[in-house]
């Protein structure tokens, strides 16, 4: 598996991607803070590739010092074998080239299902703070250490 920036040449396969993945109601709103995301930071969007097809995606923004990792999705028959866990951990690598010093997790309904993987990596769920609306849509958010 490679995880890597997304590259223009991936917004097909992205696309899909989110659509099979996410519920309707989350692709909605996804595809819309992808769109948004693309304009500002491309490479806070990552990707897993196997075998060059694209079975993962994490959007992730930064709002001043605070990096947000926005949205997840990973192909269903890839799921529980450490796509999501090395999407995050290449994440927090680019937040800490970028001088980063805290990471937020998006905590609206869509991300509930993940939520034990970030708690499992360290992000507590005894912290949720704040609205986070970098994207567009107001999410309360865990704070994680790094």
């Amino acid at each position: 598996m490679l995880i890597r920036s997304f590259q223009l040449s991936d917004v097909n396969q992205v696309m899909e991607l989110l659509q099979l993945a996410l519920s309707e109601d989350c692709y909605e709103d996804t595809k819309c803070a992808f769109a948004r995301q693309l304009s500002w930071d491309s490479e806070l969007i990552m990707v897993a590739e196997v075998e060059e097809e694209i079975k993962g995606v994490l959007i992730g923004t930064i709002d001043q010092n605070t990096g947000c990792i926005y949205r997840m999705a990973v192909h269903p028959d890839y799921r529980r074998r450490g796509v999501g866990r090395s999407l995050v951990t290449a994440m927090e690598q680019r937040f800490q080239q970028r001088n980063v010093r805290r990471i937020m997790v998006a905590g609206d309904e869509h991300n509930k299902a993940i939520m034990p993987l970030y708690e499992a990596m360290g992000y507590g769920a005894g912290k949720f703070l704040e609205a986070f609306q970098k994207l567009g849509i107001a999410a309360r958010t865990l704070t994680g250490s790094n």
